[in-house]
């Protein structure tokens, strides 16, 4: 398989489907509609990355279609977007408020919870220059965090401005040939830390890999204004017109209750994406995260967005304000490992003894009463049978043999409390010894019973 992809499976889409209809409720909840746009674009929409030569520049997935022209794989949801509204801006409602779900692909470094393939959520409002924008989207983020879990004090949503670095950039007398190199460094000031960003300022840096990253090649005065602004060192930007547009944000969060323990500023904060022109946001987890080698790590933003005043304006030529938010579904389920809202309701696997028929009968009986069932078509043995519910993830085990088919009754086995025991059956007669983690109930009652059951009434 490709470095930076994965296969999923069944439990780990659940969780990302539950993520997803959490989100999806809170943004509703604010009064954002959905959008769908495709996963290829012409590359030229995408903003950033243009075609050179032979194929458009890194970062982007692209190929050529039959009329010779760059498609990409869409690497954000927000191009797209000002795409959309370009084409639709005459009969879409101002402001815009939209939000969208689906994977996106990086051509980049794939790195710990960094995949070149991942899900991502946005909301966006576009058509509105009001700094009450801004602070909606961060308002609607914190609660989304919430609603997915985290607790007041376990995430930060961190606010900056691109203005106050786009200040310094011209003090310092930047190039622009070197100002997307320098955006790319400073935005990785939370996982490299100060000396890591000033290498990539400068001449380049190494990682642990051994991979090279050529710097901005920035002289030593240039570095130090860059890095004055990130550490929060320099003297006057807090008298800079910017910094005022940060304060209106801030005024609206403090109305609401969004206090400096759930939203705050911090001129680290860049994002590394060019097209951005006003506020940038980033949400961070506040506590350690262990990552698949058991070592802690601080994982970073699992959120970000910010203002793209001009980005509607490349299709349009006319300047359409325009603020967005993106939760990064996969990074932010790397980090809650365990913590996820599962989307799949419990499983309940009939077991198939000696009469088949029987038991799909009993199957689709529960899916008709709305519960999650299955009948188990493999082998005929029982303790092959209970050992695949109990990998299977199921919560009961329905067990009808002889005995009590002739009774008029079902056995259904409590395999949340039985797992262990689940795990040493050899056969049949063993585990009717046993009879933990069960009870025996008349058949026309199993809906009810397994309900019961399920609800831990039993």
């Amino acid at each position: 398989m490709p470095r930076g992809f994965r296969d999923r499976r069944g439990s780990e889409i659940a969780a990302e489907r539950g993520f997803i209809d959490t989100i999806r409720r809170v943004y509703e909840s604010y009064g954002f509609e959905p959008l769908e746009t495709p996963a290829f674009e012409y590359t030229d929409a995408l903003g950033k990355f243009l075609p050179d030569v032979d194929r458009p520049n890194e970062g982007v997935f692209s190929l050529k279609d039959d009329d010779s022209q760059w498609l990409s794989l869409r690497y954000d949801l927000t191009a797209p977007l000002a795409r959309h509204v370009a084409e639709h801006f005459q009969s879409l409602p101002k402001p815009f408020r939209r939000y969208q779900v689906g994977s996106v692909w990086r051509n980049e470094k794939p790195g710990p919870g960094r995949f070149r393939e991942f899900t991502q959520f946005d909301a966006d409002t576009v058509g509105s220059a009001s700094p009450a924008a801004d602070a909606e989207l961060l308002m609607m983020t914190c609660d989304t965090l919430e609603a997915l879990g985290l607790k007041r004090g376990e995430y930060v949503v961190k606010m900056n401005s691109r203005k106050l670095l786009d200040g310094v950039l011209d003090a310092a007398e930047i190039h622009v040939s070197q100002r997307g190199t320098v955006l790319r460094a400073v935005d990785k000031f939370d996982r490299l830390g100060e000396h890591g960003v000033e290498l990539l300022l400068g001449a380049g840096r190494k990682d642990e890999s051994g991979d090279f990253t050529k710097g901005a090649g920035l002289d030593p005065a240039q570095i130090r204004q860059v890095m004055e602004l990130l550490t929060g060192t320099g003297a006057g930007y807090r008298q800079a017109p910017a910094f005022h547009d940060l304060k209106a944000i801030l005024d609206v969060l403090r109305s609401g209750g969004y206090d400096e323990d759930r939203v705050a500023t911090d001129t680290s904060i860049i994002r590394g994406l060019d097209y951005y022109t006003g506020a940038v946001f980033e949400a961070r987890l506040t506590f350690p995260v262990t990552n698949d080698e058991g070592e802690s790590i601080i994982f970073g933003s699992v959120a970000g967005g910010g203002r793209y005043d001009d980005l509607v304006a490349r299709f349009t030529g006319q300047q359409v304000p325009a603020t967005g938010i993106s939760i990064g579904v996969s990074r932010l389920m790397n980090a809650l490992k365990g913590r996820a809202p599962s989307s799949l309701a419990s499983l309940v696997v009939v077991l198939a003894l000696d009469d088949v028929h029987g038991s799909f009968a009993m199957s689709a009986e529960l899916r008709a009463a709305g519960l999650r069932a299955e009948t188990y078509v493999g082998t005929k043995k029982f303790g092959d049978q209970l050992k695949y519910a109990d990998r299977r993830g199921a919560a009961i085990a329905v067990i009808e043999g002889g005995d009590e088919r002739a009774k008029g009754e079902v056995t259904l086995k409590d395999l949340a409390l039985g797992t262990e025991l689940a795990k040493s059956v050899e056969s049949r007669a063993d585990w009717v010894q046993e009879r933990r983690a069960q009870v025996t109930v008349k058949r026309e009652r199993l809906v009810e019973e397994v309900r019961a059951m399920l609800a831990g009434k039993v």
